[in-house]
């Protein structure tokens, strides 16, 4: 297992005087502050009960780090419900129908293998990715993201990494101008309850508004790399799952490999060919597991039914 999310929130926090704590009481290492920490801290520990969820150890036990167990920001970020214009999380009459879809189905699938291979492995970071653009990439990640969702007393974090083409808001038909931008989050400018937004018990969601030319030099700068060390420690997710741009089409995906313990590619039955899937395997190649090739818009006379 790839470790480059090893650490523990409090000792990070501790060991670094510029990690701050905002007014609203969320923490994050935003560079702009730089007065002590430690009264901070004890002021957030009396404001965040302990987590209750599953041992955050694996995040620093690897590292050599203290495992005693971080701040749980959890049940402190930001509710922002789905709207009704949307057929994946619940709140809409459409997402209540598509429930009961072969599609829906398939994804349940799809979400109980991934739990088992990512408990097996002790892995966390998923990245889905497709050969080129339009093969529904952040279809797959919101539909996967939502049925990993539904197991009780889980946790799922889905990130909107597609940095060039943003589409999760719009997708699930929510509000990415509600909180700050992932540029400024990645670069420890926004504290991680002013940007992931829950719109339920078990999914946490960090949505894209802008296109940013530069996401490649994004996903490899070290700041990157700790925030979302940071994110991990403090919401203790069973899994983190990245909507990355295409793998073919520039190095965004190429740059952020190191970050995930295995990736799943998207392949459109209509314009997907051989030799991109092969080119996406060489890529992938000693840098990152393939998980699976998912087959999206698959001709229906394709389709076994059991």
């Amino acid at each position: 297992m790839k470790d480059n999310f090893a650490s523990s929130a409090e000792d990070s926090l501790t060991a670094h005087g510029d990690l701050m704590v905002p007014a609203q009481g969320s923490f994050t290492r935003p560079r702009r502050f730089s007065t002590a920490a430690q009264d901070k801290i004890d002021e957030a520990k009396l404001m965040v009960d302990a987590p209750a969820h599953a041992s955050p150890a694996r995040y620093a036990s690897d590292a050599g780090l203290p495992t005693a167990a971080p701040i749980d920001l959890w049940g402190i970020l930001h509710e922002q419900l789905p709207g009704k214009d949307q057929h994946i999380l619940t709140g809409s009459q459409a997402a209540e129908d598509f429930r009961a879809t072969d599609v829906s189905r398939a994804f349940d699938l799809l979400r109980t293998r991934l739990r088992q291979t990512v408990k097996q492995n002790g892995w966390i970071n998923i990245g889905i990715a497709s050969p080129t653009a339009g093969c529904g990439t952040t279809f797959t990640a919101a539909n996967l993201a939502a049925s990993l969702s539904r197991v009780p007393s889980s946790r799922t974090v889905l990130m909107d990494f597609n940095m060039r083409a943003p589409g999760l808001a719009r997708t699930l038909d929510m509000d990415a101008g509600e909180s700050g931008g992932l540029r400024d989050f990645l670069a420890g400018d926004v504290a991680i309850s002013d940007y992931i937004v829950r719109p339920s018990d078990t999914l946490a969601l960090g949505l894209g508004a802008s296109r940013e030319e530069d996401a490649a030099e994004i996903m490899q700068d070290p700041a990157t790399a700790a925030s979302l060390a940071e994110m991990c420690a403090a919401l203790n997710p069973d899994i983190v799952l990245y909507d990355m741009p295409p793998l073919l089409s520039y190095d965004d995906t190429s740059a952020f490999l190191p970050q995930l313990d295995g990736i799943l590619l998207v392949s459109d039955g209509t314009q997907t060919m051989a030799k991109h899937l092969a080119e996406c395997e060489r890529v992938l190649d000693g840098q990152v597991p393939l998980l699976g090739v998912i087959l999206n818009r698959a001709r229906a006379s394709s389709i076994e039914r059991f």
